[in-house]
């Protein structure tokens, strides 16, 4: 029975969270690591969901990116990574999956 009674505060303990201990939730912080890049790019060619995973999983693999996102009905990509990419690399990973890189969005 005791481990019943633990088992809720072991959960809790071991399972994040993403308010702060002060209470504040979604200041943005959990989404965004500090010191990372956003970078919005446009890509042509993309029209479903596929295209999409492509896109992402390609540009996925650069060295330094945490996240991306690719929306087909707006063309745009947005990545995080570490630091800035080079758009070199960037352009190479969309080539690869079959779409072009008009460039990073101003």
């Amino acid at each position: 029975m005791s481990a019943q009674t633990e088992l809720p505060q072991a959960a809790s303990e071991t399972t994040g969270s993403c308010c702060s201990p002060s209470g504040s939730c979604h200041s943005g912080s959990a989404e965004t690591p500090q010191g990372a890049v956003t970078t919005v790019y446009e890509v042509t060619g993309m029209t479903c969901g596929h295209c999409e995973g492509a896109v992402s999983a390609e540009i996925s693999e650069i060295a330094g990116v945490t996240s991306v996102k690719a929306v087909a009905s707006t063309g745009q990509v947005t990545v995080v990574s570490e630091a800035p990419l080079d758009e070199a690399a960037v352009r190479a990973a969309v080539d690869e999956a079959g779409y072009e890189l008009v460039g990073a969005k101003a």
